[in-house]
């Protein structure tokens, strides 16, 4: 897996050279361009920078936001998978300390084994709370639940979503990024279509994504670029600038946020660390449990 920040600084190095050189994006100049360079209009070399640096932001955007998606999945998945194990180790550290202090009747054990029952005690008055939005074998039921944690009714199946569904979610946001829009009409539906896109990816959907590749397909060919003014494409490459810099910091937060540094220890497989973490928590289960043991003889 590699980080947005890392996915930047290639991204953006390869859009530096045609800016700083005015070469083309990414083609290779023929016999006798190198003189027809000198000719070239400003706007001509302007174009080709925004270009340059458009193309940098958008594989720097579907970098941060394959990240994201994986962290949050990350995240939904540790706490449904590994959720109980930590609640029984709460229980398990409560009833030591208990079994403990009725031993030893001890005041400061006494106060431990309290302070620990306050760790994996419910909260009261769930029910009266949710009213009628609690499923009586299920708890809540996923569209009260999707509505109080603004999550997908479908909870992911995985921390990374497919290889296919990667590829297809990469080349859908190349193709209708908002940022290629040439109008506010156009911005609009390709926003549209892109938070589409970005809830199939987040639940790794493959028919999905594949029906919105075919949707895009066979919508309204985009207009070509118009020749823009010098003064408008330098406001471009400025707006494209702070728009990075925007990027870089959430890019930053997501890497440095717990679950991301977690992620980046398991890079290859993130899926895999979630059985590593559960089997390390059995087995302390297990030592509390011959202490729990041990303690009531």
């Amino acid at each position: 897996m590699t980080t947005p920040e890392a996915e930047q600084s290639q991204s953006l190095s390869d859009a530096e050279e045609p800016v700083a050189e005015g070469a083309g994006s990414g083609e290779a100049a023929g016999p006798g361009e190198d003189a027809a360079e000198g000719g070239a209009r400003p706007e001509e070399r302007l174009e080709r920078a925004v270009r340059a640096a458009e193309q940098a932001l958008i594989e720097f955007e579907i970098a941060v936001e394959t990240f994201r998606v994986e962290v949050e999945n990350f995240s939904r998945l540790h706490h449904q998978k590994l959720g109980p194990m930590y609640t029984r180790l709460d229980e398990l550290e409560a009833e030591i300390a208990e079994t403990r202090a009725a031993r030893t009747g001890d005041p400061e054990d006494i106060r431990r084994a309290q302070e620990a029952r306050a760790q994996v005690m419910p909260m009261p008055g769930v029910e009266e709370l949710f009213h009628g939005w609690l499923d009586s074998e299920e708890g809540l039921f996923p569209e009260a639940e999707a509505m109080l944690t603004d999550r997908p009714v479908r909870p992911p199946q995985r921390v990374r979503p497919s290889e296919e569904a990667r590829k297809l979610f990469r080349e859908l946001a190349r193709k209708a990024h908002p940022d290629l829009a040439q109008d506010d009409g156009e911005r609009k539906r390709r926003e549209e279509f892109i938070t589409r896109v970005n809830a199939a990816y987040a639940r790794g959907d493959e028919t999905v994504l594949r029906e919105l590749s075919a949707e895009w397909a066979a919508g309204p060919v985009p207009p070509e670029r118009r020749p823009s003014r010098s003064e408008e494409l330098y406001a471009r490459l400025e707006w494209l600038s702070q728009r990075k810099e925007m990027l870089t910091l959430v890019a930053r937060e997501l890497e440095e946020s717990a679950i991301g540094s977690m992620l980046r220890l398991a890079s290859d497989d993130p899926d895999r660390l979630l059985d590593d973490i559960a089997e390390q928590l059995l087995a302390q289960a297990a030592q509390k449990e011959a202490e729990l043991e041990a303690l009531r003889g």
